[in-house]
């Protein structure tokens, strides 16, 4: 189930994933680390029409420290 985030970085839409059925790596954004099968992490997209396209798989504590960053830090 998705649900809206609003943040100074603008309103996402978020979706947990257990890990449980993921094959495939990801590469997180906030930590460039990568998120390996299995391992429950979470999804996020700008909430507007198109949005979906900019889907990106976020470690859960990289996620919540994203506004965190200094001059330089990930769009996403």
């Amino acid at each position: 189930m998705d649900r809206v985030e609003e943040g100074p970085d603008g309103e996402w839409k978020v979706r947990m994933v257990s890990g449980g059925g993921s094959e495939k790596v990801y590469r997180c954004p906030g930590c460039d680390q990568e998120i390996r099968p299995g391992l429950p992490h979470l999804v996020s997209w700008p909430n507007w029409t198109g949005g979906e396209g900019e889907r990106r798989h976020w470690h859960t504590a990289c996620w919540r420290k994203r506004t965190d960053r200094g001059p330089g830090r990930s769009r996403y």
